[in-house]
């Protein structure tokens, strides 16, 4: 069995306070987010090996968006977002 057996994908955007480095303006910015959420059991064809698998994996989200521009009319610039992780681990409800 694949990783991705075990969860379900969606995509989100959430939003983020970030600061451009060309003109130093803060604004929130919208970044898109793939949510992968576990699911609540085991699919029907797992093995023993699939069964440790299942039970260590966590529900988290993968950043999709590296890039953004600046909200600021008169930069405009393009920047790399930095100070916020690429993967974020979910709380379990």
């Amino acid at each position: 069995m694949e990783e991705r057996d075990f969860f379900d994908e969606k995509a989100e955007q959430r939003n983020h306070n970030l600061t451009c480095p060309h003109c130093g303006k803060a604004d929130e910015y919208q970044l898109g987010w793939l949510v992968r959420r576990k699911k609540n059991g085991l699919p029907r064809n797992a093995d023993e090996r699939d069964r440790a698998r299942f039970a260590k994996a966590q529900s988290y989200m993968v950043r999709k968006d590296d890039m953004v521009a600046c909200k600021n009319i008169r930069c405009r610039k393009r920047f790399e977002v930095a100070g916020i992780q690429s993967v974020a681990f979910l709380q379990s409800a």
